[in-house]
């Protein structure tokens, strides 16, 4: 019987998706996904979900406002989206921004595409009336996905 040899490269994490929000939190969940995808040598891919949901409940959706909210969100990690692409562990960067019902959208249009062995997101800390009408995205991401997921507090 040959004998396997594990390294610790082996036992980490090729694709790693990270949830953004927008929250101020986000700063910290992007420098956590970012640290653990060089650690990994892994691919890095950042999703962002501009929520449809708001708009289309004001009874129409005004597309000329999702560039200006696309462009807003790119910039605001544009400095750690950088340095992540300067650092020869990470294999790849990847931002994607998509404008929809946010768990439809994660779930349809990047993890599904992806397929992501890690995925990391923060605990927004939603009240307790909103998270009961809304629910939590980051429950939604461990109940849903097929893979590890990371949640940052």
């Amino acid at each position: 019987m040959a004998e396997t040899t594990t390294t610790y490269q082996d036992l980490g994490y090729d694709k790693i998706f990270v949830s953004l929000d927008g929250s101020d939190q986000q700063d910290k969940v992007l420098d956590r996904a970012i640290v653990m995808a060089a650690n990994d040598n892994a691919e890095l891919y950042i999703g962002h979900v501009i929520d449809s949901t708001a708009l289309e409940a004001a009874g129409t959706f005004p597309v000329d406002i999702v560039p200006t909210l696309e462009k807003t969100f790119r910039e605001s990690i544009a400095e750690k989206v950088k340095a992540a692409e300067a650092s020869p562990e990470i294999k790849k960067v990847e931002v994607i921004v998509r404008a929809g019902r946010i768990r439809e959208t994660i779930k349809d249009e990047m993890l599904d595409v992806i397929k992501p062995d890690l995925v990391i997101c923060g605990a927004r800390g939603l009240s307790s009336i909103k998270y009961a009408i809304l629910g939590s995205i980051s429950t939604f991401l461990t109940r849903n996905t097929d893979c590890d997921t990371l949640i940052i507090k």
